[in-house]
Formats: C-alpha cells, structure tokens, sequence
C-alpha cells in the first residue's frame, strides 16, 4: 500500500491513462492479486505459476484475450507491477517506436545524473550505437573509462539506465518467450541479453520522465517519504 492505494493498482490506473491501449490487463500467478484487482474494477489474467520470466507470462496473458488469426497485428507492452508513478507519456514514447517496420523489439533509457545510480547494482546500464539499437546491459557501470577516476566518471562520459518497460511485435513476442535462457542471461540476471544472445535487436529512445521502481524495502520506504 502507497498513501492507502495498492502499488498494483496504480500501476494499472496509470497505464489505463494511455490512448494507444486496446486492453490493460494485469497478468499473475497470484490469487490474492487477481482478486485484488477485479475488486478495484480493473482487469487481471491468472497465468501458470511456472514461468521463467516475465516476458513469458506477459505472452500467456496475450494468447488468452487475444484469438491466434487476429495476434500478428498486434504490439504488446510489459509494464512492470513495480513503477507505481511511470508516467502515460512513457508508454507513449514507447509505442510510437513502432512506427517503424523493422522495429521488434522497443525500451526506453533515460540518463544517470548521480553516482549512487551509477553504482547500483539494481539500476540495469544500456549501452547503445549510433542507430538506437542497444549494444549490451549489464549491472555494472558501461562502459569502462580508461585513465579516468570513478568518481569523475558522470563529468566525463554520459551514462544511461534502463527503464524497465518493454514492447514487443507479437510475432516476435512469441519467439523470445520460447527462448531458453542463455549463461550471458544467468551471469547478469537479465533477460534481455538472452534475446540479444538470439540475435534480437532492441531498440531505445530517450525518457526523460522520472519513474520509481520498488525493488526493494528502502526503495518503498523513498517513495512512502515522497507522496
């Protein structure tokens, strides 16, 4: 509960502000969160409690509101249960990348401004090419600056987070939540190095929104202090 309101809900009131939705829909392997979610009138899809991400349950939610003639049409968004403040505008960047043809796969990043996010395990950095496409992630601070001291790295080089959210063709959707995880994956714990070790491009495009996401006590206990 944030200021009396459940994290999932608002989440899921957030994303329901977003013009380019069909459906907003919850996806758990949780009763107490599906009930949860009904009763607050929202949507939520019980999904197998055996998944090995993410990305595969966000698949099974899709298969299940969605007949298989009618999926190839279709871009489905991830919207992590943990960002109770992501922005709509966020979401918005995030499907206009699909304006292109060739893009299949679409995250957003957004630029590390102090030197506690930078060291942070739990902040995931993006390295990206001139293209936009992402390069690698990884939990330590990319990349490496020779000759320079860590402390005056932010001053010397331009770092970049990413912003959990994904957005997937579903065509390619399937794919990658068929895919089995990779040894660059499990070293990381990322999931997205497993589709990049699959020859999958990820595009980026730039946030500058603020998004907060609990992935810990503390982080709950920053943002209790703020609303």
């Amino acid at each position: 509960m944030i200021d009396g309101k459940s994290m999932i809900m608002r989440v899921y009131d957030q994303a329901r502000k977003v013009s380019c939705f069909e459906e907003v829909i919850v996806a758990t392997d949780d009763e107490r969160i599906e009930k949860h979610v009904v009763e607050n009138g929202g949507m939520a899809v019980m999904t197998s409690d055996q998944h090995r991400s993410g990305t595969d349950r966000v698949y099974e939610a899709f298969c299940s509101r969605i007949p298989d003639i009618d999926r190839k049409d279709y871009v489905v968004i991830n919207v992590q249960g943990d960002e109770p403040f992501i922005d709509p505008g966020m979401i918005d960047t995030l499907s206009g990348c699909f304006i292109e043809p060739d893009v299949g796969i679409a995250t957003l990043i957004k630029k590390i401004n102090s030197q506690k996010e930078l060291l942070d395990e739990n902040v995931v950095k993006v390295v990206t090419g001139k293209s936009k496409l992402a390069l690698y992630f990884s939990r330590s601070p990319l990349p490496f600056l020779r000759g320079a001291e860590l402390s005056n790295w932010l001053s010397e080089y331009s770092f970049f987070e990413h912003v959990g959210i994904y957005a997937y063709r579903a065509e390619i959707l399937k794919e990658v939540a068929a895919l089995e995880p990779s040894p660059i994956e499990l070293a990381e714990g990322l999931e997205q190095l497993r589709w990049m070790d699959n020859g999958y491009r990820i595009h980026t495009e730039l946030t500058d929104y603020e998004s907060i996401s609990v992935d810990t006590p503390e982080d709950l206990l920053k943002i209790t202090n703020k609303v």
